[in-house]
């Protein structure tokens, strides 16, 4: 079957090749070094494809099944991937600067040290997410999904966070969900009061504890200054 990858402004064909499935076909145009960004791929079945250190800029992948692929390193910046599928995919240091990942189903991704400042994450499933050390600044996420039940609440300044803190000199996140305000830092992810318990239990009153009780004071003040309603 000939298979032509299409440029989403131009329509002009940016890869084309004869072989059994879109998987392939788009496979075979990032191992030959083929330049995707901007390509339409919207509701592909990608489902455990190997496109690590793919360009796919401003390419349109929205109800794209990516289910357990490989996408490490790939350059996502601008990507619509709205509505996609990546349940268990492998996303870690994946450029994805200003994606639309609203809607995207991303339970059990590996996304240690991505990259998803100013990322629309705006209703995405991220239960079981591997967020270790990814960057979060500016993204939308109202109404995402964090770990179970928890619902991140779709009112202003529902997210606040700390960069740069603690022992790990990471950043640290508190949301607003419909179960209290709770902490994201490293692997760590619990309400508040367990955060605080564990700053306690590992820390006590050295530097890094002082440091995160300053937090403490700033996230509650935050979230009193700006209440928001449970979603």
């Amino acid at each position: 079957m000939l298979f032509e990858i299409k440029h989403r402004f131009t329509a002009s064909v940016l890869f084309t090749v004869t072989t059994d499935t879109i998987k392939l076909a788009v496979e075979a145009a990032i191992s030959g070094g083929a330049d995707l960004s901007g390509a339409i791929l919207s509701g592909a079945d990608l489902i455990g494809a190997d496109l690590s250190g793919a360009d796919l800029r401003g390419a349109i992948l929205s109800y794209a099944d990516l289910s357990g692929a490989i996408l490490s390193g790939a350059d996502l910046r601008g990507a619509d991937l709205r509505g996609a599928i990546l349940s268990g995919a492998i996303l870690s240091d994946a450029d994805l600067i200003g994606a639309i990942l609203r809607g995207a189903d991303l339970s059990g991704a590996d996304l240690r040290y991505a990259d998803l400042s100013g990322a629309d994450l705006s209703g995405a499933i991220l239960s079981y997410a591997d967020l270790s050390g990814a960057i979060l600044s500016y993204a939308d996420l109202s109404g995402a999904i964090l770990s179970g039940c928890i619902n991140i609440s779709s009112s202003t300044r529902a997210v606040f966070s700390c960069v740069g803190i603690g022992s790990r000199d990471d950043t640290l996140f508190a949301f607003a969900t419909n179960k209290g305000i709770y902490v994201k830092t490293g692997c760590f992810l619990g309400t508040l009061d367990e955060f605080k318990a564990r700053v306690t239990t590992v820390h006590g009153d050295n530097v890094h504890g002082q440091e995160y009780a300053a937090a403490y004071t700033m996230i509650e003040a935050h979230f009193q200054l700006w209440p928001t309603e449970k979603t």
